[in-house]
């Protein structure tokens, strides 16, 4: 059985960008799920300063572990101004200093929402630029434009996003 972790950029207590990667990770067949909230991992702001003097925190390693010990990632970004959350860019900074290959070649799943039209296209074109560098492999991506009018109770509404985000993990669980 694949081992496969899911979590959202972001840190809030109602963050569309979980409930989508919780869904997503729900259709991956025959494997273990393991959802991580950001909001279980605080660090300080990250400065080469403080890390020369104090090292990398300890919730920054306990994260890159579960990344070490995963078999494929599902992560959807939250966007703030086009870009990464404030949390995940952090969290990315001080794992990148225990490794710069971050990612370590897992298969990923790449996604977004937002409650507007462009479903986070900002923050992924971002990621599907940074991320590679990072040793991500992105086998499949996918955005959700609209949120609030395409998701209820758990799961995608619109069957036209259901199904590419089913054909996405389709993708996503061949590599694995």
């Amino acid at each position: 059985m694949k081992n496969i972790l899911a979590f959202a950029g972001s840190n809030s207590s109602d963050s569309i960008n979980k409930q989508l990667a919780t869904y997503a990770s729900s259709l991956v067949k025959d494997a273990k799920v393991t959802i991580l909230d950001l909001n279980d991992f605080d660090l300080p702001i990250y400065s080469k300063d403080l890390e020369a003097k104090e090292g990398v925190p300890e919730n920054a390693k306990k994260f890159h572990q579960f990344i070490k010990d995963a078999d494929g990632l599902v992560i959807s970004l939250a966007e703030n101004n086009g870009a990464y959350s404030a949390v995940f860019k952090n969290l990315f900074d001080w794992m990148s200093r225990l490794e710069q290959k971050t990612f370590l070649g897992k298969p990923m799943l790449l996604m977004a929402t937002s409650p507007g039209g462009r479903g986070g296209a900002s923050v992924l074109a971002m990621a599907k630029d940074r991320f590679p560098r990072h040793d991500a492999k992105i086998v499949a991506e996918f955005s959700l434009p609209l949120f609030n009018d395409k998701f209820a109770d758990g799961k995608i509404t619109d069957s036209d996003f259901d199904n590419t985000l089913k054909e996405a993990v389709e993708l996503f669980q061949k590599e694995l």
